[in-house]
């Protein structure tokens, strides 16, 4: 078979393969090394494709620090947040620059003197904040983006759960739909001899409920706010719908009668809960709501204007919830919806819909470790300042303000003779930071990575290929039992002057250009 596969043709048609011909892919020296190294009367007499898939990747991985060119960079133009991310596969940079106006690239010093520490955040008296403001994600599917038709049953930790008949004869139906709480109610004639302790005849509105369980645990009070429409009036027909979102700490998976049909017009009979522990007739019975927030008023928002609005309720008491067997703290996210005084039986073009768009809670709750402040102050210092050795004076020695710096040039850090800007890599967050004066300047970042990733970048120069088998074969030797020690010191000797061939080789040096700068250094017009 031929090693050249690909017509040149195909090559100089093909951008991308440009160069390709002086690497040899990873997969390629996992084979080759399998049939060379691995097999009877061989120096390996057995070894599975994973060990060598192993070894031969962590000495890529370890020729990719100090042995192969680095040919990775980045360039970008700095924001005025003075920070860079670094890349997805960084380990270490090699160089950072600032590109000028003329594409020359200009090296940028790193700064010893300064980081972004981890700032501890910290009360008025100087004692560390364990209180976290504004923590959501409480809800799952807050905002109703998973269309889908509501559970009867499931963890009410995980989604919301829907109560109540459905569907009905009336056409009424509770889902999600076009990233809303969707409740279309119609109404429907109950015969007088209904059970008397939920309705007493006539013509009834159902009242459904969807709930979400949540967990308040570390919580000492929480905020909801929630975005809802409820339905129009019809003359004659139908009033306004109702819709109720609150928190409270009744289990509603616990109500058999919650949702079921009653005549909202007539005061529910019975309490809150019946003989069996259930809710009786008590879907809108606002105590149910058994919260309070800082001003005294029960933990619902309450929609029945017709219209679409955005309500809230703030330091909703959690802190004085107990807690279960386990030591946790939950809370029911509940909304109830009906339509008020139904006169007749509904029909498809009276049914009435309630909707919910978003519901959002948040909470200052306590956590076990130490917060962050926003910024630290030594990183906001450093980028807000002009750096020193951008702030040039032209000097009067007759001026007596200039007498203390007459010699102050005298043994300067040639780092800091220049007026380049600076740097610091901090690693805590992956990011580089810069000095104020490169902000809008275009930064080149040349790095180093380790070569693992996609098949076509786990590629060895032909340059290290022998580098890559030897020390393959000293990996493996040196990891199993019963190997002559004379044995591996052998192939570690050559994988030493292997890497060691590798670099002289990737070094690329040119007798040509060594002998030109010699030329240059002696200043010769002619030689």
């Amino acid at each position: 078979m031929a090693i050249l596969e690909q017509s040149q043709y195909d090559y100089y048609n093909n951008p991308s393969a440009f160069g390709n011909y002086q690497f040899t892919s990873l997969e390629d020296i996992i084979n080759q090394f399998m049939v060379v190294y691995v097999g009877e009367e061989k120096i390996i007499s057995k070894s599975s494709r994973t060990d060598i898939r192993f070894h031969a990747q962590r000495a890529l991985a370890e020729l990719s620090f100090d042995t192969f060119k680095s040919i990775k960079s980045q360039e970008i133009e700095l924001p005025p947040s003075l920070t860079m991310p670094l890349p997805h596969d960084y380990v270490n940079y090699t160089r950072v620059l600032c590109v000028d106006n003329a594409g020359i690239k200009k090296p940028l010093y790193p700064t010893k003197h300064t980081q972004n520490p981890f700032a501890v955040k910290q009360e008025d008296d100087g004692s560390y904040d364990f209180l976290v403001d504004g923590v959501t994600g409480f809800l799952k599917n807050y905002n109703f983006e998973e269309n889908s038709n509501l559970p009867a049953s499931g963890s009410p930790l995980e989604q919301w759960i829907r109560k109540g008949p459905f569907p009905n004869p009336s056409g009424d139906s509770v889902k999600i739909n076009n990233n809303k709480l969707e409740f279309i109610h119609g109404s429907k004639n109950f015969p007088a001899n209904a059970d008397p302790t939920l309705f007493a005849g006539g013509v009834f509105s159902r009242a459904y409920t969807v709930y979400q369980q949540i967990d308040v645990t570390d919580s000492i009070s929480i905020d909801l706010t929630a975005t809802a429409t409820s339905a129009a009036a019809s003359a004659g027909i139908k009033g306004n719908g109702l819709v109720r979102v609150g928190v409270t700490t009744l289990n509603p998976s616990n109500t058999n009668q919650l949702g079921v049909s009653f005549n909202i017009g007539v005061t529910c009979s019975g309490q809150l809960f019946d003989k069996n522990g259930y809710f009786n007739c008590a879907a809108l019975d606002p105590t149910i709501f058994n919260l309070t927030d800082n001003n005294g008023n029960p933990s619902y928002v309450e929609y029945s204007d017709g219209a679409t609005s955005t309500l809230s309720l703030e330091n909703i008491d959690t802190e004085s919830i107990p807690v279960d067997a386990n030591g946790k703290k939950y809370l029911y996210v509940v909304v109830v919806s009906t339509v008020q005084d139904f006169t007749t039986v509904s029909t498809s073009s009276t049914l009435s819909t309630n909707t919910v768009d978003s519901i959002v809670i948040s909470s200052d709750s306590f956590v076990t470790t130490l917060q962050e402040k926003t910024e630290s102050t030594t990183w906001s210092n450093y980028k807000a300042n002009k750096p020193s050795e951008n702030k040039q004076h032209d000097y009067d020695y007759d001026d007596h303000i200039f007498e203390a710096n007459v010699g102050r040039r005298y043994g300067l850090d040639p780092a800091h003779a220049q007026d380049n800007g600076s740097y610091y890599v901090d690693n805590l967050r992956g990011k580089i930071h810069f000095s104020s004066n490169l902000s809008g300047k275009t930064i080149v970042l040349d790095y180093i990575s380790d070569s693992l990733g996609t098949d076509g970048e786990m590629q060895v120069h032909k340059f290290a290929e022998e580098a890559m088998y030897k020390s393959i074969i000293y990996a493996i030797l040196s990891t199993r039992i019963n190997t002559p020690e004379y044995i591996i010191r052998r192939y570690k000797k050559e994988r030493f002057a292997e890497i060691r061939k590798a670099k002289l080789r990737l070094s690329n040096i040119k007798l040509e250009e060594i002998t030109q700068i010699f030329r240059g250094k002696s200043k010769q017009i002619k030689h």
